[in-house]
């Protein structure tokens, strides 16, 4: 049955997802603090896949699907966010850029999907783009050109996951992100022996302290697993409107536990830049359902 608004209990749990999605960005600071930054990703979704590939069966995909988006979550997101975030871009902003992946998702779905664009969604994109805009106006040590570009890369190979997976039609969510996770495995260790090279792998590995396995759990279980999971009941059970605008409180918390723990400044300009990025992701995300609201009561 689908009920039209969150009991307590359903709003708490999206809640807390929303705090693990967000605080996530401290985390893996934390982690690439010993360990490079494709191992660290290769680790994360080995332990994404193992062993719980054990205990899902493989979604009825052909696995060009599951290769695709193995390979664009786990080596083009994630792989070139961690890369980013080693020294390129703070935690905080990248939790805010990162969430252009929604403009990006909206252009892939009208190239591949026929969709058409529409007045509130141009309006959206000009906002975000703005924020944007304003970040490399004030480039500095938070934020570089090149970990700007390698987020919004991210978020791209994000947005391109987002259509693959939509082209899978329904499927159990969690089992195709352990069986997708197979397929990003293997590249991110190569690339890690490659780019990182065994020296740095082995002395991040030899280094490793509770803490960062802590923070490569925290990754693979919490963020992916326990994450999706939760969504995924979440928008079994609610109207997807209902559920997706909760996903605006993620750079937020990311923003907020970056400055809480990690000390990162909260300058008048990176507020002026979240409020437009915001803006733009907020009008994209609440338009439709005012609209509908407003002709429902017509």
């Amino acid at each position: 049955m689908i009920r039209q608004s969150l009991t307590p209990l359903s709003a708490l749990l999206a809640l807390i997802v929303t705090i693990v999605w967000g605080t996530n960005f401290v985390v893996i600071k934390v982690a690439l603090s010993h360990l490079p930054p494709l191992t660290f990703a290769a680790l994360r979704f080995t332990f994404v896949a193992l062993p719980a590939v054990l205990f899902f069966k493989r979604p009825r995909v052909p696995l060009w699907n599951l290769a695709a988006y193995g390979l664009l979550i786990g080596v083009g997101q994630f792989g070139v966010l961690y890369i980013a975030m080693q020294s390129l871009i703070s935690p905080g902003l990248a939790s805010l850029v990162v969430q252009t992946q929604a403009f990006f998702t909206i252009g892939m779905f009208m190239v591949f999907g026929r969709e058409r664009i529409k007045g509130f969604q141009v309006v959206a994109l000009a906002l975000a783009a703005s924020g944007l805009g304003w970040l490399m106006a004030h480039v500095n040590a938070d934020v570089t050109a090149l970990g700007l570009g390698l987020t919004l890369f991210a978020a791209l190979c994000w947005a391109a996951g987002n259509t693959v997976q939509r082209a899978a039609g329904p499927v159990n969510t969690v089992a195709y992100v352990v069986w997708s996770s197979l397929f990003a495995v293997p590249p991110l260790i190569g690339l890690a022996l490659f780019v990182d090279g065994w020296p740095a792998v082995s002395a991040g590995l030899a280094h490793a302290s509770a803490g960062t396995w802590a923070a490569v759990l925290y990754q693979s279980v919490g963020n992916s697993l326990f994450g999706y999971a939760a969504w995924a009941w979440l928008l079994s059970r609610y109207p997807a409107a209902v559920v997706s605008p909760l996903s605006l409180l993620v750079p937020v918390f990311g923003m907020a536990t970056a400055t809480m723990v990690l000390g990162e400044s909260l300058a008048s300009w990176k507020l002026t830049a979240a409020a437009l990025v915001l803006s733009g992701l907020a009008l994209n995300t609440l338009w439709p359902m005012w609209r509908r609201r407003r002709l429902a009561a017509a």
